[in-house]
């Protein structure tokens, strides 16, 4: 399994890329898990809910099982890694997509547009190997065209290839 980390600061674009490569990515016969990561607390379920007495009521572990979808909610780790990430995912996707955990050392690429005036992440992060931007930048990485899935698409599928 490969992951690859999409980074970039609120309101960049990430989740919209996300969304635009992976049917493309699905259309290169690649099964695709996602890991949206927030710094909020996140709950699937409303007070009052089963599943949510379940939980409340001291299950480690409660799924929600119904006809087309299956929910999950376990206790976070103490640490986020990649170990821990896949070890969650059965069974195992071809490409792990990962929106968020800046901190984690994977291959990434960066979300940035010029217009929201942050600086670039990729400066201060080695394992940033592509920006994908609304601009040109000067800098010494990949540069991608955010307005072109279809070349981040095919970008990340030949470096899918050359790690293989």
């Amino acid at each position: 399994m490969k992951a690859l980390g999409v980074v970039g600061y609120s309101g960049s674009g990430k989740t919209t890329l996300l969304c635009a490569l992976i049917p493309l990515l699905r259309g290169y016969g690649l099964r695709v898990a996602v890991v949206k990561s927030t710094h909020h607390d996140v709950d699937w379920d409303a007070p009052g809910k089963d599943s949510y007495r379940l939980r409340e009521a001291g299950a480690d572990v409660v799924l929600l099982q119904g006809p087309k979808r299956w929910f999950m909610t376990r206790p976070a780790p103490t640490e986020v890694s990649l170990e821990t990430i896949r070890a969650s995912l059965q069974p195992l996707p071809d490409l792990l997509l990962m929106e968020g955990n800046k901190a984690l050392a994977v291959p990434k690429i960066e979300v940035h547009r010029r217009g929201l005036g942050r600086p670039l992440l990729a400066p201060d992060d080695p394992c940033i190997m592509a920006v994908a931007t609304d601009g040109v930048l000067d800098i010494p990485c990949v540069q991608l065209d955010l307005n072109t899935p279809s070349a981040i698409a095919q970008f990340i599928r030949q470096w899918i290839k050359k790690e293989d």
